[in-house]
């Protein structure tokens, strides 16, 4: 079995990126919701109070961004030998979790107020002006956190951009309501928070399940895994493969998979059509930095090994004692066994120099080949002169 690790980017240069664009959000994010609540009251528009609320749960989801960021780009150690990329996950589902619970507070008070019409406020034009200013705002922390996302390719880093255009389009909805019921549609400012708290659930929702997803190990999706096939069989000495499975973690992808060689290659060899296999995939797809690939001589789908062979102590100990009685066993240079179809066959090298003509090298084979029939579990035994 053999196990390649790689780092897409430095974990040090990985983790100042997403705290420097995350501690934006927060100075961001703290005046907006002090904005928001206070003129939110001043200007009597639930509504706005509720966009506030979004903005307090955006500066929560940041302050968890930040401490996954750190800890999840820690180095591997005994207790955490793949590292601790799901430090990230986990803040990912966190964060679907906090919007979840923020829309249903919202959604249930909006509903209460929507009928009963006693409870309906009355919005001014400064919860106008503030849910305009929210809006270029968050649109503007959204394009930057969403920039840096994908840079670093975080998933946690994704969901927080997602989390301020959540934002964004919800300040849209609260000037809508706003302008509405200072237009004479009372009812408009307690569906616009109705409506905002409902895109905040699909938001949370949809980021909770992805962390779950990648907590549970789900693996690639159809298409990554034919990209990943197609790279695979591309490989030459891969005479097919199978057992491809894969995983996230954190903004990486594990792989491991097994792969049919020809079963007389070296061991070196099939080494190195494994390491060919690994360099391929992490060179070309950006997302895979862990590759374990396992060397199979035959299609082991199908194959159950026969444990009760013998392995190359017993044999040769056993075969010494047939040797005794011919001088070319003590002349043997390398004894090679092969595993395959359940049975074991051996290849014996010799030296030329041990026959002289044809006839004697075929004698000798002949004796050789005379042990496996008195010796059970051997096949057969081949013998090669150089």
């Amino acid at each position: 079995m053999l196990k390649y690790e790689t780092s897409q980017m430095p974990p040090s240069k990985r983790y100042i990126a997403i705290r420097n664009v995350t501690l934006v959000g927060v100075v961001g994010n703290i005046l907006l919701t002090i904005v928001k609540l206070v003129f939110g009251i001043i200007g009597h528009s639930q509504a706005l109070i509720a966009d506030g609320l979004h903005s307090l749960s955006d500066l929560i989801s940041d302050g968890v961004v930040l401490i996954a960021a750190k800890y999840s780009t820690l180095d591997a150690d005994a207790n955490h030998p793949y590292g601790h990329a799901r430090i990230e996950t986990l803040a990912t589902v966190a964060v679907g979790g906090l919007l979840l619970l923020v829309a249903g507070g919202m959604l249930i008070d909006a509903t209460r107020r929507l009928f009963d019409p006693a409870l309906l406020w009355h919005p001014t034009a400064w919860s106008l002006a503030v849910a305009g200013l929210s809006i270029l705002v968050k649109e503007a922390l959204y394009q930057y956190t969403i920039y840096v996302a994908k840079r670093v390719r975080s998933q946690m880093l994704r969901a927080n951009a997602w989390h301020h255009r959540s934002d964004a389009i919800s300040s849209v909805m609260v000037l809508v309501g706003v302008a509405g019921s200072m237009a004479g549609v009372q009812w408009l400012d307690a569906v616009a928070a109705i409506g905002v708290s409902l895109m905040i659930a699909q938001i949370g929702g949809s980021l909770g399940w992805g962390g779950v997803s990648e907590l549970v190990d789900t693996g690639l999706d159809s298409l990554q895994l034919a990209e990943i096939k197609k790279i695979i069989q591309s490989v030459d000495g891969v005479r097919t493969l199978h057992e491809l499975r894969s995983r996230k973690m954190g903004a990486n992808a594990l792989v491991d998979v097994h792969i049919l060689v020809n079963p007389r290659i070296s061991v070196s060899e099939g080494h190195q059509i494994g390491e060919m296999v690994r360099t391929r995939l992490i060179d070309k797809i950006d997302e895979i930095a862990d590759v374990f690939v396992h060397i199979d001589p035959e299609n082991d789908e199908d194959y159950r090994p026969n444990l009760k062979l013998p392995l190359r102590n017993e044999i040769t100990t056993r075969l010494q004692q047939h040797w005794q009685s011919l001088e070319a066993g003590r002349a043997i240079e390398q004894i090679t066994l092969h595993y395959l179809a359940g049975r074991l066959t051996i290849d014996i090298y010799l030296s030329l120099k041990v026959v002289q003509n044809l006839k004697e090298a075929q004698a000798l084979s002949r004796r050789f080949a005379e042990l496996a029939a008195d010796e059970p579990g051997i096949h057969a035994i081949n013998v090669y002169y150089h």
